[in-house]
């Protein structure tokens, strides 16, 4: 566990230095939050999705993120629209906007997740993959539920 004086003189961020937890969508490694680094704009988060798994679809009120793909890949919404996402593609969603990644794919996903800004107001996430249009939309197109 490092002190807040080592957080706040710490430029460069280690595989052993970075917070992992596992979340119930992915296994999260972050690499920059207020806990690992002295950000004030910038969070990042390196995330492993199992084949299967989802971030059913949700938004958050007060940041935007960057969804960019490093390994596997990804069926990525934004809004109603969809794209499937491979190395190297990533997905810009604006504040409010709800989108949701799901792994339908029999590989494990790795993507980035940038948000910013780090500091927020709450609640930095809103579930509103019970509501409609959003907990019908994949099953109108024939996609498999995810678990």
């Amino acid at each position: 566990m490092s002190t807040s004086a080592e957080i706040a003189a710490r430029r460069f961020v280690t595989a052993a230095q970075s917070v992992t937890e596992q979340s119930p969508f992915t296994l999260n490694a972050w690499l920059s939050r207020p806990d690992v680094v002295p950000c004030q704009d910038l969070l990042l988060v390196r995330a492993t999705m199992e084949p299967g798994r989802c971030h059913a679809f949700h938004h958050h009120p007060t940041r935007e993120e960057i969804i960019y793909v490093l390994s596997g890949q990804a069926e990525q919404w934004c809004g109603p629209e969809h794209r499937i996402l491979k190395p190297g593609e990533l997905v810009l969603i604006p504040k409010g906007e709800v989108h949701g990644t799901y792994n339908p794919f029999r590989e494990p996903v790795v993507f980035l997740a940038i948000l910013a800004p780090a500091e927020a107001a709450e609640p930095a996430m809103v579930d509103v993959s019970t509501e409609e249009p959003w907990v019908s939309l994949r099953a109108q197109q024939g996609l498999a539920a995810c678990v």
